[in-house]
């Protein structure tokens, strides 16, 4: 009878098919752990070939139930917090064939992240991987009540196996939700909504912008609808969540930063509020005490009365702005900052509060100055940073002289240049003006047209400014100098009568000196706007959330696309978010350090106006600025007008293995146009990124078509590009460049003196107070280098252009061979940027400043280090 009992149980584990289930280690595993056993949490798997009828229609047959077995936790470490695994059993008749997915209930009043299912001896199989990545709330958060994750097979949607067909639909209408609805933590939602969440019409007037999208005056692309109630004082306003909730602003929870990188956030968002500097990270104190808070809140807002106050509010010389990276430029004190220090019960808090309550922590020494803390005033470096430095993207070739304004002349009057043949000619090498463009040897950095509709009002606020035009000249050595800058500002009359405008050429004594290197300054405060409201957030942040939302809501997860691009979504959203509850909403971080104030995003809104998604691709941009020119015979099918222009040597590098990386994927699963054109999924995604991601400019004729192999290739890369290294360049070179505030201003707030006055006398007899006078004051400085020190740090989970967060994040083989060939591809890259820079001929690669250009260097260690490419918006 034993033998009989000993040959039954071999023949049921015959039946049984062995899992691996990985949970994340969380601070409610343990409690899950404990509660398991009773059958808390159960699966089920689906097959992929073998269907039955069901009440809603054709489904993969399941499996039957099972449970989490044993639970098994992994070696911890301080990096990782470890995961959790279980091991499971399921019972596998071979009639139901191959496993396509698993659904998943979860009946345990906590929520746990789920990474991965691994089942080992599936019959006729072997393997079998579940990619999950997902959190897992209570069955009664979902309409069916349990998730379903599919295996990381991979199938177009006519290719998908029988049994899979309803699970890959449903999910997809999951994701789409309803359209109606405030969010809640646990949602999965991904829907659309325009930026009418920035103001706050109960707090007065001052704190009212437009609606940003759906307008013909401010389109903009959208943003990820949270379905909040709207305000009591403008029914077409969304209500604001507090302050204090800033870091809980709805995102699908699988959008959320990860713990690692909350932590960050936590941390560095600390360190600022014990400076008193940083309004919006109060937040990290959201579960203490509202006496803590309110006395935290007092804090700040005392802090902040200091910026107007002229007593704590300049720099008396350029040895106190170099004080700021000793840790020796002092602060006002505020008596309450004790009573905060005591009330924190946290040692960790404590820690983070100075007990002298006086210094400010120690920043570090931007790049910029660590070799040569003057090498910044030089003409030659202003223009090497118009071609390596955190903004190289604005710069054009002149391609007609005078320039001339494309503002309506009926609004504007005459805004055409005033700069002449004659305040240049003797600084161009013996060439005419016509000579020098014919030649490639004239550009410009033009920033008149999309300031000038606006500087009147700016001109109102604290800011004092000019929209500037600067001409360069690149010389026979390669180095490109500034030779004439012009100050533009709306005449006294009105705008109709055009604007008053003066031509200021390079001088390097007495008080033309002064005044062309504020002239520079000006420049470089316009450039330094234009770069955060436009570069920066509009054309990276803002331009790749609507793609974001439609790829959830349109392509499967099972869909080759989702998979390609689905890396380079990475924490977007969330990082939106915040910047929408701290950043750019009215009032916030953004108005308050860069000079367009209040009117910083109908800027933005007016230049989406002219963008062009064909135009994001790197070679259409060159071309599209004069920076370049088509070369058939070139290896990225252009030519460069500058030689050494570093943003566009490397980028063009990184932009061709991209491209060489997306084209072999494709056709991994596109064998040729027509599978394209009968992808229903794909063809449903692009239109839903026209029409409502885009919606202001989808009547727009450069949209592509999505008919050809070649329209999907030049968008997934145009997408991943833009994600990923075009953040990186105008991103994370942010404090290497513009922690040193008057190498990069980021206001001004004079404009230039008149002779015969006391102030013009000072350009000569003080020209650095003069300076710091016209520049961003002492406690707005310390804000701005605070903010931009958090968003130009990598963070300790980062996962780099060419890497993936799992190995085995598709089971097609061809596809991970390709991959593994773009990351040796990257590799060679990276040694290709380290020999250029090395390289004494190529000058613009360090410049007078001796700072390499690394910003396009793929890799990068953690922290603040002026390099490294993350696969998407991640900060």
């Amino acid at each position: 009878m034993a033998d009989d009992d000993r040959r039954k149980r071999f023949k049921a584990d015959d039946n049984k098919v062995k899992g691996t289930l990985m949970l994340m280690n969380h601070h409610s595993i343990s409690t899950i752990a404990d509660e398991v056993f009773g059958r808390k949490v159960c699966l089920h798997l689906i097959s992929a070939v073998r269907s039955e009828s069901t009440a809603r229609g054709l489904r993969g047959k399941l499996g039957k139930e099972t449970h989490l077995k044993n639970w098994v936790s992994t070696v911890i470490t301080p990096s990782t917090k470890g995961d959790c695994t279980f091991e499971l059993d399921f019972e596998w008749e071979d009639e139901i064939g191959v496993p396509g997915a698993f659904l998943i209930i979860n009946r345990h009043h906590k929520e746990f992240y789920l990474k991965t299912l691994t089942l080992t001896n599936v019959p006729n199989v072997g393997r079998v991987h579940f990619i999950c990545n997902s959190w897992v709330y209570h069955e009664e958060h979902y309409n069916n009540g349990y998730r379903v994750f599919f295996s990381n097979q991979t199938y177009l949607p006519g290719e998908t196996p029988e049994g899979l067909r309803h699970y890959r639909e449903e999910e997809l209408e999951e994701l789409r939700g309803n359209g109606t609805g405030k969010r809640e933590e646990w949602d999965r939602v991904y829907d659309y909504d325009v930026y009418n969440d920035l103001s706050e019409p109960d707090k007065g007037s001052e704190l009212l912008r437009p609606i940003f999208g759906g307008s013909v005056g401010h389109p903009y692309p959208r943003r990820c609808r949270t379905g909040r109630p709207l305000s009591s004082s403008d029914p077409d306003m969304e209500s604001r969540i507090g302050i204090l909730h800033s870091l809980n602003i709805y995102v699908p929870r699988d959008e959320r930063f990860s713990d690692l990188k909350m932590a960050d956030v936590y941390a560095y968002g600390l360190k600022l509020v014990s400076q008193g500097l940083l309004p919006g990270f109060e937040s990290v104190v959201d579960k203490l005490s509202d006496e803590i808070v309110g006395t935290l809140e007092n804090f700040i807002n005392h802090k902040f009365e200091a910026i107007s106050s002229n007593k704590f509010n300049e720099f008396s010389s350029f040895e106190d702005v170099l004080k700021l990276y000793e840790g020796g430029l002092k602060i006002p004190k505020f008596n309450f900052l004790e009573s905060l220090r005591e009330k924190i019960p946290s040692e960790f808090l404590r820690e983070l509060f100075r007990s002298d309550g006086e210094h400010l922590s120690k920043f570090p020494v931007p790049q910029v100055i660590q070799e040569d803390n003057s090498a910044w005033r030089t003409d030659e470096e202003f223009g090497r940073e118009l071609l390596a430095g955190i903004s190289p993207v604005v710069i054009q070739r002149l391609q007609e002289f005078p320039p001339t304004s494309k503002l309506d002349p009926v609004k504007f009057g005459n805004q055409n240049s005033t700069i002449t043949e004659d305040d240049i000619k003797d600084q161009m090498d013996g060439f005419s003006v016509w000579e020098a463009m014919k030649h490639n040897r004239l550009f410009i950095l033009d920033h008149h047209d999309p300031l000038m509709p606006y500087l009147r009002g700016i001109n109102e606020t604290a800011t004092k400014t000019y929209a500037t035009r600067t001409i360069l000249f690149l010389q026979n050595n390669g180095i490109l100098k500034p030779i004439a800058i012009e100050l533009s500002r709306p005449h006294p009359d009105g705008y109709e009568a055009g604007a008053i405008s003066t031509v200021h050429t390079p001088a390097s004594h007495g008080a033309k000196g002064t005044i062309w290197l504020l002239a520079k300054a000006y420049a470089n405060v316009n450039d330094s706007g234009y770069h955060q409201l436009v570069c920066h957030w509009l054309h990276t942040h803002a331009s790749i959330e609507p793609f974001i939302i439609a790829t959830n809501r349109q392509l499967s997860v099972l869909h080759p696309i989702h998979k390609l691009l689905h890396p380079h979504f990475r924490d977007t959203m969330n990082i939106n978010a915040l910047s929408r509850q701290t950043l750019i909403n009215a009032g916030g971080l953004l108005e308050k350090t860069v000079f367009p104030d209040k009117y910083s995003l109908a800027m933005s809104s007016n230049m989406y106006k002219k963008w062009d998604f064909t135009k994001q691709a790197l070679p259409a941009d060159l071309i599209d600025r004069g920076m370049a020119v088509e070369d058939s015979t070139s290896p990225h099918g252009v030519r460069l007008v500058i030689e050494d222009y570093p943003f566009a040597v490397d980028g063009l590098e990184i932009w061709s293995a991209i491209r060489s990386w997306v084209k072999d994927y494709v056709f991994v699963y596109y064998k040729n146009d027509e599978a394209v054109q009968r992808d229903k999924e794909l063809k449903n995604w692009w239109e839903e990124v026209r029409t409502k991601g885009h919606g202001d400019l989808k009547n727009e004729p450069w949209w592509p078509k999505m008919h050809t192999c070649d329209e999907l290739i030049e968008s997934c890369t145009i997408i991943i590009w833009v994600a990923s290294a075009l953040h990186a360049a105008v991103n994370f070179g942010q404090y290497p460049y513009g922690g040193y505030l008057p190498n990069r201003p980021a206001m001004s707030r004079r404009l230039l003196p008149e002779p015969e006055t006391v102030d013009y006398d000072e350009l000569e007899e003080n020209p650095d107070k003069a300076f710091l006078k016209t520049v961003t004051p002492q406690l707005q400085s310390i804000l701005g280098i605070s903010l931009i020190e958090v968003l130009s740090r990598h963070s300790a989970d980062e996962v780099y252009l060419g890497q993936r967060d799992t190995p085995e994040w598709t089971a097609d083989k061809q596809a991970l061979e390709a991959f593994d060939r773009f990351g040796a591809h990257l590799r060679k890259i990276e040694q290709k940027i380290e020999a250029m820079n090395l390289d004494e001929r190529l000058i613009n690669r360090t410049g007078p400043a001796q700072m390499p250009y690394t910003l396009l260097y793929p890799s990068s260690d953690i922290g603040l280090t002026g390099r490294g490419i993350p696969n998407s918006v991640s900060i």
